[in-house]
Parts: C-alpha cells; sequence; structure tokens
C-alpha cells in the first residue's frame, strides 16, 4: 500500500513547528532583548509632569550615579506585579527614575497610592514619543543608566527578585567599576 506524501506533510509540518516553539521557550536568554542603545548615550528625557511629583530631566542621567529608568503604565498588569521589587530597590537607596508610558495621570496616581512610588522623579509619556526613541516595545522596561548618562543594558519585561540578582545588580556593579 502506497502511503500518499500530502497526508504526512501536514503532521509533519506541524511537529516541526512544535519543536521550534518549544526550543525557543526553553533558551535561557528568552528574556533577553537586547537594546540597539545599549553602549551609547541615553537619548533625550521629554516627559510631562505628572501632577505635583518630581519630574525627571534629562540633567538626571548625568548625576556620576547609577540609575534604574523604569517604564510602566497602571494599565499594565505585569508592572503592577513588578511593582514591589522596584519599591525594594528604591528602600535599598537604588535611583529608580520612572516613566508612565501612555496613561491617564489619573489612573497613574492611583497606580502610585495603592503600590507606592519608588521613584525619585518620574514624568509622562503620554504619546509614547521618549518611549519611541528609547526603543521600548512593551511594558514594562528597565534600562540600567551609568553616570554619565549612558545605557548599559534594557530589560524588557517585569522586574523579579531573580532578574535584579542575574541582571540589573552586575550592571549596575560592572557600571560603578567603570568597566
Amino acid at each position: 500500500m502506497k502511503i500518499n506524501p500530502l497526508l504526512i506533510l501536514p503532521p509533519v509540518l506541524l511537529a516541526g513547528f512544535v519543536a521550534f516553539v518549544a526550543v525557543g521557550n526553553f533558551r535561557e536568554d528568552r528574556d533577553d532583548l537586547p537594546s540597539a542603545r545599549a553602549g551609547h548615550a541615553a537619548p533625550n528625557v521629554e516627559l510631562a509632569q505628572l501632577e505635583d511629583l518630581p519630574l525627571f530631566t534629562d540633567d538626571m542621567l548625568r548625576s556620576g550615579e547609577v540609575t534604574l529608568v523604569n517604564f510602566w503604565a497602571s494599565w499594565c498588569p505585569p508592572c503592577r506585579a513588578e511593582a514591589p521589587v522596584v519599591e525594594a530597590l528604591a528602600h535599598e537607596g537604588i535611583t529608580v527614575l520612572g516613566v508612565n508610558y501612555r496613561d491617564e495621570p489619573d489612573r497613574a496616581m492611583d497606580f502610585l497610592d495603592e503600590l507606592g512610588n519608588p521613584y525619585a522623579a518620574i514624568g509622562a509619556d503620554p504619546r509614547a514619543r521618549m518611549g519611541l526613541d528609547w526603543g521600548v516595545v512593551g511594558l514594562p522596561e528597565t534600562f540600567v543608566i551609568d553616570g554619565e548618562g549612558n545605557i548599559l543594558m534594557r530589560h524588557a519585561g517585569p522586574i523579579t527578585e531573580e532578574i535584579v540578582e542575574t541582571r540589573l545588580r552586575p550592571a549596575m556593579e560592572r557600571a560603578r567599576s567603570g568597566s
């Protein structure tokens, strides 16, 4: 009995696709989205004031201090999930600067009132212009900035304690040591 090759092709293609997706999902670097801006000066900071909170300005990136820039929004569930970790970093004395991305000011303030405000300074990016300049593709995203205003690394996705220990702290230490 002869088997029609057209009957075998769909299951073989499906198995290949499943294998491709499975390998991609189990790679260790699946969370790494390198930034084209890594190693270069951070783009200009152009943000609107968010109520009476201290405004995040461009000069803050060149303060001589390693900082984190965190893009977030009230409508973003992963931003809500990472909020306690961002708050803990701020309580350690790490400067975290916030960019409220494409959000309603009253909702952003409700978010901060509910979950705490870990940001040394913050601003609103209602039209996503700054986010586009920085290469933000989804929320949350966090950038490690050296004291001279250069982007050292980018993390796309929520910050977890594991991400802090395996990615953010090492990048911040490299920045502090100048390597």
